[in-house]
């Protein structure tokens, strides 16, 4: 049990970071399919300087750098020149997706990976799931404690509202377009320089993706989501927990083991989302 709790909290943490960076931006009016790209771009960018340089923490803000020029770019996309948000976020996800192996094979001489980073040169798995736990309290204050996350909130819901007020919804969504950017980027370097020790050619696997879920499932709320991807965590632990199980002397089958995830979410699936209600705006140009 113990093992299958840590297994959870670490394979949950990209998640989380990633589901507030989606929440913050979903909520402004802006839909996010781009998640997946800032976690690659940002776990490359991390992991590149690392080897450079052996900081941690200017590893993680130059990912968070990256991570954030990236989203800047679907705020302008989306905001600027009016782009369908759907076909500005796959578009990020190609770049993101083509760049780092051009970049790696430029730099390192191998286009699948980057130079493992030595042990000190990594970041320290439990302070990152323990900022993850963390995480969507702050995110929940900043949206119903803050005037800047009631702006956020309307810019989602009621734009016109704030232009009315002489606010510029643009000006809004581009601000939490850029820190939800920064928020996701800690899930990628998380993943390269934390939870494991070098970038890795599509190494997210999905997370963008899963962790979109995850701010679906969790109603674009800070705190539901959160539950959601640690339940998405706890999916993806479980199988790795239950390998070689056997029931009366008999192994039960890898491919029974594996289904596990897939059936749970679709439960989850039927019982919480039908009712789910995405914030009036998101999608407007």
């Amino acid at each position: 049990m113990i093992e299958l709790i840590q297994s959870t909290l670490r394979l949950s943490a990209p998640l989380i970071f990633a589901a507030m960076g989606g929440v913050l931006c979903e909520r402004s009016g802006v839909a996010t399919i781009c998640l997946e790209g800032i976690l690659l771009i940002s776990a490359f960018a991390a992991a590149t300087l690392d080897v450079f340089t052996s900081s941690p923490i200017l590893s993680v803000l130059f990912g968070m750098l990256a991570g954030s020029a990236f989203m800047g770019l679907h705020a302008f996309l989306t905001q600027k020149i009016k782009t369908d948000h759907i076909i500005s976020g796959v578009a990020i996800n190609i770049l993101a997706a083509g760049l780092p192996p051009l970049l790696s094979q430029t730099w390192f001489g191998s286009s699948t990976n980057t130079p493992s980073v030595a042990s000190h040169a990594r970041l320290s798995e439990a302070w990152m799931v323990g900022i993850s736990l963390l995480l969507p309290l702050g995110i929940h204050y900043l949206f119903f404690r803050t005037s800047f996350g009631l702006r956020i909130r309307s810019a989602g819901d009621g734009p016109e509202a704030l232009q009315t007020a002489g606010v510029s919804p643009v000006k809004v969504r581009t601000l939490a377009l850029l820190l939800g950017g920064a928020l996701t980027s800690l899930g990628g370097s998380y993943l390269s320089i934390g939870h494991s020790s070098q970038f890795l050619r599509d190494m997210t696997a999905g997370n963008g993706f899963i962790a979109l879920a995850a701010v679906i499932f969790g109603k674009w709320r800070p705190i539901p989501a959160f539950l959601a991807a640690l339940f998405f965590g706890f999916t993806e632990a479980l199988p790795m927990t239950l390998q070689g199980l056997a029931w009366r002397g008999i192994i039960v089958p890898v491919q029974w083991i594996q289904i596990i995830p897939y059936l749970l979410t679709l439960g989850i699936l039927v019982l919480t989302v039908g009712a789910a209600r995405p914030p009036r705006a998101i999608g407007s140009k």
